[in-house]
């Protein structure tokens, strides 16, 4: 069984310049995108404490209190629920909007398409600077969200300039950006939520400056550095024929663009991407949870962990997976990944001893580190040269419909039966995935 036609469009921009744009383009953007991830319990407590429990967020954290106490909890466990369902609305417009903006960039380039995406997400952080009150701050979640098309268009660059036998080797470079960005985001968002501009300057307050906008801020000037750096430095890398060859897409229904998609190869491996992104987002959204109850870690600690744990994934994305691909095919990378994530998930799982936790996420982050760039590959190889953008907004689709479904779910599943039916539970989606995965063919170079 072959994959789809070579592309011989030939990149009309040079290759090393171009992947390095694209680098750090990723990066800036992962920067911005990952600097509200350690202060989401504070903005919780910011806004109960300025709105009280009326309106909208008093309404939202009332059925999560319901919720919480049908299932036994107490109110800890609703802001846990709290900050699963604000990860959710963003997921949820990513859903949507990602195949839309890789079907644009498939007919009107790259370039301009960046520009608009990166433009809409600085627009959202601005509203989340200024957001004086909890629907503002939802609604720069909406607008973020809506715009948040830039890593399937990014993703599709890269393959417009790379060669068919380099491709997923480069699909790890947009890992390694990836990693690193949801590395030094958090790490940004933490040293400046405390910065708190209302401190020294009240009067900011009637232009809904708030204790979190120095953050905010800061995301928005990377949005703006970043669209400067594309207009100046990112050459459109679709070919003109490419271009005109790209169809308008039946549907703007993301679930029937999934579900229409001809090539049965692509659909597969959309198939296991998604259950593996479910069994990996499944404990990303529990492990500091985790440590804290097992081994009482503190914020500083988890920080560590997490630090720990995107290293990993850096340098498996941006070196290990690219010696390994020299010599394998990317369905055998591919399969290597989900074996060891499922390791690496019941070992997190059951660890005793910390040294065990670390142990588990090292073998884990070097699976799932095969996992993306192979995955990621296959789909663009098996993809024709006029639908790069459309197949891996869709692939990037159904990631974002993971992290849509899958925090609140699993903040159900650890408090109600615990830490180990999880991790369990979520290996065992990683060896279905692994099973899925069987039946994929190689693709054509």
């Amino acid at each position: 069984m072959s994959s789809a036609p070579v592309n011989s469009a030939a990149p009309t921009a040079p290759r090393a310049t171009s992947l390095g744009v694209i680098f750090l383009t990723l990066y800036i953007d992962l920067i911005g995108f990952s600097i509200i991830f350690p202060i989401g319990p504070d903005l919780l407590t910011h806004y109960l404490s300025h709105e009280g429990t009326g309106g909208l967020l008093g309404s939202l954290l009332g059925q999560l209190d319901a919720l919480a106490r049908a299932l036994g909890k107490d109110s800890n466990f609703a802001a846990v629920l709290f900050g699963g369902v604000i990860s959710s609305i963003f997921s949820i417009l990513q859903f949507v909007f990602a195949p839309l903006w890789g079907s644009l960039s498939d007919r009107l380039g790259r370039r301009g398409v960046l520009r608009w995406t990166v433009a809409g997400t600085a627009l959202g952080y601005l509203v989340w600077a200024l957001s004086g009150s909890f629907w503002l701050f939802l609604l720069s979640r909406v607008v973020s969200g809506a715009f948040s098309g830039n890593l399937s268009v990014a993703t599709a660059a890269v393959a417009d300039v790379t060669s068919r036998a380099e491709r997923s080797k480069a699909m790890g470079l947009v890992g390694a950006a990836f990693g690193l960005g949801l590395v030094t985001g958090p790490t940004i968002g933490a040293f400046t939520a405390h910065i708190n501009l209302l401190a020294d300057h009240p009067e900011l307050a009637r232009y809904g400056i708030n204790p979190f906008s120095v953050p905010a801020l800061i995301a928005f000037c990377l949005c703006m550095v970043n669209l400067i750096w594309i207009s100046l430095r990112f050459n459109e890398t679709l070919s003109d024929a490419s271009r005109a060859e790209a169809r308008e897409p039946r549907t703007r229904n993301p679930l029937r663009a999934i579900l229409s998609l001809e090539n049965v190869a692509i659909r597969r491996t959309n198939a296991v991407a998604f259950v593996f992104s479910v069994a990996f987002v499944a404990m990303e959204t529990s492990l500091t949870f985790l440590a804290s109850d097992r081994f009482g870690y503190t914020a500083r600690q988890n920080g560590y962990l997490l630090g720990f744990l995107g290293l990993c994934a850096i340098v498996t994305q941006g070196y290990i997976v690219r010696k390994l691909l020299k010599t394998q095919s990317e369905t055998r990378v591919l399969a290597a990944g989900l074996a060891a994530s499922a390791v690496g998930l019941l070992c997190v799982g059951f660890a005793a001893q910390p040294w065990l936790l670390y142990l588990g996420l090292a073998i884990l982050a070097t699976g799932s580190g095969l996992v993306n760039p192979a995955s990621t590959g296959l789909i663009s190889l098996y993809a024709t040269a006029s639908e790069q953008g459309r197949v891996l907004g869709i692939f990037r689709s159904l990631g974002s419909l993971s992290r849509a479904i899958t925090p609140l779910l699993a903040g159900i599943i650890f408090w109600v039966f615990g830490a180990g039916t999880l991790f369990a539970a979520a290996a065992v989606l990683s060896v279905l995935a692994l099973a899925l995965s069987s039946t994929l063919p190689k693709p054509v170079k």
